[in-house]
């Protein structure tokens, strides 16, 4: 049942903020194609990058917030990170910090964007504003520094914040580190953390995800021959150089299953996780799979809605998502190859160690190698996963009454997928914290993928519960 919403000062201040202040900034940003460092090694020379936090940085320095500071920290061969602190306010105290986190990198073009769309073309149609990054995650910058903004503004305390926006988590984060070493001092021991770069399962409640993925990844390249020869001449003497691959992928995953057959990618599945996925399907109904856009007639590897939650949360899998080596087969003439390049992309379960894994999967694919072929891995990387702690009495009650003021309705949580290796390593860094790791990446906004969109009702929505819940931390019972 459907509580119904109050309009409030905040209420009316957030959508002035989003309609004539983030919207137009974020059309802006889309235009930008900023791809992650891993699909650009000239980022540097290229200076999309450089343009994308630049803009940022200029908006959210522009903004009526008491004490906020702006800086872009830079070290030397690595992308840049915004830096943003904000004295507390009506009555917060600086001795307790808020770390709000998002990243403004972006994934590739991709094809198969419809007509009238494409990845650096922003478009807005039903409320939804297309194109590459705005949902993930260029807008958590503008929400982030508009949730304070809205705090100062309608009387509402929050306590010290600090805002981070990295520049290279689309490609796991590998310059993030090094900032958080360089920034310990400044950065302090956040009590929370607050990150939009997440997902939800509808658009009608707050959702927070209780688990993210981590991941591995490498380049698997196997040559078999110097150059080029005909297919007459050399088949059922030189094995090809796909077979050959087939035959190490298959030291991996069980092709007809999909199970991963490496033991260290896998962990034991906590119970309250289970229940959890249990719960949430049967409250929810419609699997995940419903959503996705499956060819006519195909159906999914998993059909119960609980074991798909978990199948996205707490499995590894493999996915193949890149590919050298081979022609378009309107120019493939018959030549037996010299080499296939695979890149192979690993989910892991939230609480498996990601560089055991890699060095599992190197050692998978580089032992004896089939006919003594050349086989190497390169680009290997990996980042952690995380598994929430549990959420504090305070956390709870304000997750409820900030979902129930903006959305109507409870709060929900879930597992994602997806990886943000922030999180990892924040929980080591900081074991005390609470985490509200939420985010507008709903069925159907297809992040990384062709017609992305940012569903700006959801996203105003989300900027007014980080509001209240930064009001409900800085009044917590200590």
């Amino acid at each position: 049942m459907t509580n119904q919403i109050h309009e409030t000062p905040a209420h009316a201040l957030i959508e002035k903020i989003w309609t004539h202040h983030i919207e137009p900034a974020l059309h802006d940003y889309i235009r930008i194609p900023n791809v992650s460092e891993a699909f650009d090694a000239r980022w540097d020379e290229h200076g999309y990058m450089h343009h994308a936090v630049e803009l940022i940085r200029r908006w959210c320095a522009a903004r009526p917030i008491a004490g906020l500071t702006v800086d872009v920290h830079e070290l030397r061969g690595r992308t840049p990170l915004i830096v943003m602190e904000i004295p507390a306010a009506n009555g917060g105290t600086n001795d307790d910090t808020v770390l709000l986190y998002g990243h403004l990198d972006k994934q590739p073009e991709m094809t198969g964007w419809r007509d009238g769309l494409g990845p650096w073309t922003p478009v807005v149609e039903d409320g939804r504003l297309y194109g590459r990054g705005g949902a993930d995650d260029g807008y958590s910058a503008f929400a982030s520094l508009a949730a304070i903004e809205v705090a100062q503004a309608t009387g509402m305390p929050h306590n010290r914040c600090i805002v981070l926006i990295e520049a290279s988590e689309e490609s796991g984060s590998p310059d993030l580190p090094a900032h958080l070493v360089a920034l310990r001092d400044r950065i302090g021991t956040p009590s929370l953390v607050l990150c939009l770069d997440s997902g939800c399962l509808d658009d009608q409640h707050l959702w927070v995800t209780t688990s993210l993925r981590g991941l591995a990844a490498c380049t698997l390249t196997v040559k078999i021959l110097t150059e080029g020869v005909h297919s007459g001449e050399a088949s059922g003497i030189v094995p090809s150089s796909f077979r050959i691959m087939r035959i190490l992928l298959d030291r991996l995953e069980d092709s007809t299953s999909g199970r991963v057959l490496l033991p260290e990618l896998h962990v034991d599945i906590p119970d309250n996780r289970k229940r959890e996925a249990i719960d949430t399907a049967a409250e929810f109904g419609e699997p995940l799979s419903k959503h996705l856009p499956f060819v006519p007639g195909a159906h999914p590897a998993v059909e119960d809605g609980a074991e798909q939650l978990l199948a996205h949360t707490w499995h590894p899998t493999l996915s193949i998502t890149g590919v050298a080596g081979i022609p378009d087969v309107s120019i493939a003439g018959n030549v037996l190859r010299p080499f296939t390049s695979l890149q192979l992309s690993f989910r892991l379960p939230p609480t498996c160690d990601d560089e055991a894994a890699v060095v599992a999967i190197e050692k998978a694919l580089k032992s004896a190698p089939p006919y003594s072929a050349e086989v190497t891995v390169n680009g290997r990387h990996s980042g952690p996963g995380w598994n929430a702690p549990p959420f504090a009495p305070w956390l709870q009650e304000a997750l409820q009454v900030a979902s129930i003021e903006y959305f109507g309705q409870p709060s929900r949580a879930f597992g994602e997928g997806g990886t943000i290796p922030f999180m990892g390593m924040l929980a080591k860094m900081f074991p005390d914290a609470q985490f509200v790791i939420t985010g507008v990446l709903g069925p159907g906004s297809n992040a990384h993928g062709p017609n992305e969109y940012l569903d700006l009702v959801a996203a105003r929505k989300v900027t007014g519960c980080l509001s209240r819940i930064m009001a409900s931390h800085a009044t917590r019972p200590k």
